[in-house]
């Protein structure tokens, strides 16, 4: 970052043929890059341990239960959930997943 000497203002790179220059838009100061000024931009990010996302390695299962007969295995229990897979204006799908033998189908309103 560089600042004009003549009013303060934070000069911009600006490419002027073939060379590269510092310019203020404020009061119209144009200021050569030595090789020493080139400007260098760097970041370094530190991350703490409580940043990291943990990964979960257990199936969980949040999914709310509802009396609901599988067509394979003949259960009543099914884990349900909605999801928007036609356009906007229709109803979304039901999904249903057998707590017993895992097998998924879905209902449409």
């Amino acid at each position: 970052m560089k600042l004009c000497q003549k009013c303060g203002s934070l000069l911009a790179p600006v490419k002027n043929g073939n060379k590269i220059e510092f310019f203020c838009h404020k009061c119209n100061k144009k200021q050569r890059i030595d090789k020493e000024n080139i400007p260098k931009f760097t970041e370094k990010i530190d991350r703490a341990p409580q940043d990291e996302i943990p990964i979960i390695e257990k199936q969980t299962n949040i999914l709310p239960i509802t009396n609901e007969e599988c067509p394979e295995c003949g259960n009543n229990e099914a884990r349900w959930w909605t999801q928007q897979t036609r356009s906007s204006d229709e109803p979304e799908t039901r999904f249903y997943r057998c707590t017993k033998c895992a097998k998924t189908w879905r209902e449409y309103s």
